[in-house]
């Protein structure tokens, strides 16, 4: 697919990343869309209108209270006649004012209005990229369904600077871009998925957690070969350290308790995969201070309880969606432990591995798979998890047609 006929509102907020912005409007372009730009004032500091202009082959649109623009084209307008909304770069000033809908320039004001897909590409220093205001800011607006790409990581134009917070790459963007409009399209059109996906954290004090060693890279991958199947996907994902995949909603948890209430207030879904290695047990009370370790006392002991089982209560739970997959992380036994996983937990196909340490499957981007149902199991060979994602996402889009 590619983007003919589809119109694009590119809002271009200040920072050294507004450059990429015109070869993004370029690779827009190359691949059909119309481009309609809008600049605020810090922006026009780093490139010109006229630039901007003269590669989108159109108006460059500035000032919320200029007379011949509103009376052309007014903001409202702006903000619904387009197919997405695209902010490259987008700054950690202007992704405050979405996320506290604030609107006090043409670019803040066409954000709050729309009612069209927002994608945002941020770019600033890292250190704003880690501050906690942005930290809460991006949560916020990944809550409200705003898509997100990137920050990447990489040299910063500040002498002696790395670290995550350089603009995605515009062909990525661009490509990005094609995904969302063409969400809607696939054999799992119209379809909605939840997917869970990396570990849990379960504190034992401030400093200290329990958890299982999960990079999220397959939970990651398969939520986003939904979505490239025309899935509406939302991914719940506890602490990882990889990004967001493209094209899917993503909620940031962290204990298993959280990640169980996102999971379930968010049914009915078609469609649930339950990847993450959700920690089995939590600390019964985690301390509100760091425990010291005191010479000559004995380690403290902790009671541990259990934690809700995710799966178990989306494959029993009165609103289960139509198609329930399991995975079952195993150091012995796969094949035997994955099919009582399958009866106990009300799924309808268990992804069963082997994750023992000489696997390296935990953190590694190799997996091997055994598919279980209840017409028997099927031997995958090993592939990335890339691989697998692609495979798993087109059975289920199989089994949801046979059905």
């Amino acid at each position: 697919m590619d983007l003919s006929g589809k119109r694009i509102l590119l809002i271009i907020s200040g920072g050294i990343a507004a450059y990429k912005s015109l070869d993004l409007i370029r690779r827009l372009r190359e691949r059909g869309a119309s481009v309609r730009p809008v600049m605020t004032a810090a922006a026009q500091e780093f490139i010109t209108p006229l630039a901007v202009g003269a590669l989108s082959a159109s108006h460059v649109y500035t000032d919320l209270f200029s007379r011949e623009d509103e009376q052309d084209v007014g903001h409202i307008r702006l903000a619904r006649d387009c197919d997405l909304v695209l902010v490259a770069p987008a700054s950690a000033d202007l992704l405050a004012k979405m996320a506290h809908g604030l609107a006090n320039d043409l670019a803040s004001t066409i954000l709050l209005a729309s009612d069209r897909p927002i994608l945002v590409a941020p770019a600033m220093n890292p250190k704003m990229w880690e501050a906690a205001a942005t930290k809460r800011n991006i949560e916020t607006l990944r809550t409200d369904g705003v898509h997100m790409i990137g920050p990447m990581r990489g040299e910063m134009a500040e002498s002696g600077e790395a670290g995550v917070g350089r603009m995605a790459e515009p062909l990525d963007i661009a490509a990005e871009a094609i995904h969302l409009l063409g969400v809607g399209t696939g054999p799992l059109a119209g379809k909605t998925a939840i997917v869970t996906s990396g570990p849990t954290h379960e504190p034992i004090d401030p400093v200290r957690y329990i958890a299982n060693r999960s990079s999220g890279r397959q939970g990651h991958a398969i939520a986003a070969a939904l979505a490239r199947l025309g899935a509406d996907v939302t991914l719940i994902s506890g602490p990882v350290a990889i990004p967001d995949p493209s094209g899917v909603r993503t909620i940031h948890v962290e204990r298993a308790e959280e990640m169980r209430d996102a999971v379930v207030s968010r049914l009915p879904t078609d469609i649930a995969v339950m990847v993450a290695a959700v920690a089995d047990w939590r600390v019964a009370a985690s301390a509100n201070q760091k425990i010291k370790k005191r010479a000559d006392e004995a380690p403290p002991s902790l009671e541990l309880a259990e934690n809700p089982d995710i799966l178990k209560t989306v494959g029993h739970h009165p609103q289960r969606p139509k198609l329930v997959v399991g995975f079952a992380a195993e150091t012995q036994d796969v094949e035997a432990n994955g099919r009582q996983k399958l009866d106990r937990k009300g799924a309808d196909l268990i992804v069963a591995n082997d994750v023992s340490p000489e696997s390296g499957v935990m953190g590694g981007t190799i997996n091997r798979v055994k598919i279980i149902s209840m017409s028997g199991a099927e031997d995958w060979p090993e592939m990335t998890k890339d691989e697998v994602a692609e495979r798993l996402a087109a059975l289920i889009a199989s089994r949801l047609s046979a059905n």
